[in-house]
């Protein structure tokens, strides 16, 4: 079985749960932004939680299925189509032998994800299927023609869910938790109020890092810092002041100061931030 892609939209990856545990060989996660809503979609078809789906960023995607097959849609909510009628988001949807799945412009959040019955089985890159945009690892990102072979038909079956109770992703202002950083006393008390202030999303933002526009940070220490470890959601600093929120595709080390750590319960919200949207962080406690 296989997925024709008649319109790749802005940009497509597939992706899955990633790649973790290999950064001692230099090689990052990546794997799906939103991973919530990435294993959401898997659910609803009936798909073990972390096999390949497609990530959408902003919509003009077009697929057409071969065969009778289940797909969700998860994440972004923007105008999505099967041969015309309108399909519900969160819910497990039959299309027939050549529907065409058609994804409109992103009118709430920015990733689309699109889980079809079996997953994507494109051949896996150091276990994964996951496209790492930085290193360049993984599947490319998807083109007009491309054919996507499906996976084997999966032992669960579709779940008897009518409706997910989610609402879209909000456009009001984004409040994420934030610890402390490792190099948090590389800078002045005012840098780390004002970190706790709003914030707006760049348009230079993608999967490595969501860069921040908003009043610069001030250091206390202004030497050079040998390249160290980073993590997904570390906020680096870079020397004009301005913080960068890293994604899933982050290099694995950087040299950068980290002022804080976006917590893990926050970093799906990170996904589905739009430019110019605001942001504010509210300082927790480790837990």
């Amino acid at each position: 079985m296989t997925l024709h892609v008649e319109a790749s939209g802005a940009l497509a990856l597939v992706q899955d749960a990633g790649r973790p545990g290999l950064a001692r060989l230099g090689v990052g996660a990546a794997g799906a932004m939103d991973r919530a809503a990435f294993s959401l979609a898997n659910r609803l078809v009936g798909n073990p939680s972390d096999v390949a789906a497609i990530e959408l960023l902003l919509g003009g995607m077009r697929l057409r299925f071969v065969r009778r097959t289940w797909f969700a849609v998860t994440g972004a909510w923007g105008e999505v189509t099967l041969d015309g009628a309108r399909v519900e988001p969160h819910t497990a949807t039959l299309a027939a032998p050549g529907a065409i799945l058609a994804l409109g412009a992103a009118e709430h959040g920015i990733r689309y994800y699109v889980a079809v019955r079996g997953g994507i089985a494109v051949p896996p890159a150091l276990g994964s299927r996951s496209r790492d945009t930085l290193a360049g690892l993984g599947p490319l990102a998807l083109s007009a023609g491309d054919l996507l072979p499906l996976g084997p038909e999966p032992v669960d079956p579709i779940p008897s869910v009518d409706v997910v109770p989610i609402d879209p992703p909000s456009a009001a202002t984004a409040e994420l938790e934030l610890l402390p950083g490792p190099r948090r006393d590389w800078f002045t008390d005012g840098a780390w109020q004002r970190m706790l202030g709003d914030w707006s999303v760049s348009a230079r933002s993608d999967r490595t890092g969501i860069r921040l526009e908003g009043p610069a940070l001030d250091r206390i220490v202004d030497g050079e810092l040998a390249s160290e470890g980073m993590v997904h959601g570390g906020i680096q600093v870079s020397p004009d002041g301005a913080p960068t929120v890293l994604g899933p595709d982050h290099p694995v080390t950087g040299g950068y100061p980290v002022i804080g750590v976006v917590t893990d319960a926050s970093l799906d919200a990170l996904a589905q931030l739009r430019p110019g949207q605001r942001v504010r962080f509210r300082a927790v406690a480790a837990r």
